[in-house]
């Protein structure tokens, strides 16, 4: 009896006592919305799209070319000779490879700007968001997309992007 006494009052003490009177501020981030509305994030996506369809219109045109060629050189292959026709063709396919290899290195360059301006945009945003944390005493913020059931309340993406608009209206791509 004695014992079932202490471990009854113990285990109501243990219960009382665990309760945690430390607050802590969580808020969420959209980073997508972050980094695509933006100021600098617009005029990055806005070059970078036309980039990409500047250099499309210019390969669709040079392939437009490089298909006739092969139609025309097909259509002759009558009348030419086997060294004539072999030649012509080589002469075709070198062409062909180095459009493919233009096409590449233009592409690649594409891509490794849209990485840049990424990696530019987060750190830029990075040190914005953790001065915002120190000001308001936020000791977690979480990405959008990780989040399953929050209030409006607790997201801070459109301030966010009101200091990074401020710190960083524009970016350089070339």
């Amino acid at each position: 009896m004695k014992y079932l006494v202490k471990f009854i009052v113990v285990t109501f003490f243990f219960i009382i006592c665990t309760n945690a009177f430390a607050e802590q501020k969580i808020v969420f981030i959209d980073m997508k919305y972050v980094l695509n509305s933006s100021k600098a994030g617009k005029g990055a996506q806005d070059y970078l799209k036309k980039s990409i369809a500047d250099n499309q219109k210019k390969f669709a045109d040079t392939e437009k070319k490089l298909k006739n060629e092969e139609a025309d050189l097909l259509g002759k292959k009558n009348d030419l000779t086997k060294e004539e026709y072999k030649k012509l063709s080589d002469v075709l396919r070198a062409k062909v490879i180095e459009y493919q290899k233009k096409r590449r290195e233009v592409f690649d360059k594409i891509a490794k700007q849209r990485s840049e301006a990424r990696k530019k945009l987060l750190d830029t945003v990075k040190p914005i968001m953790e001065s915002y944390a120190d000001e308001n005493n936020i000791s977690l913020i979480l990405d959008k997309k990780s989040i399953i059931v929050t209030t409006p309340a607790t997201d801070i993406t459109k301030i966010i992007v009101e200091k990074l608009d401020t710190d960083l209206p524009s970016l350089s791509l070339k």
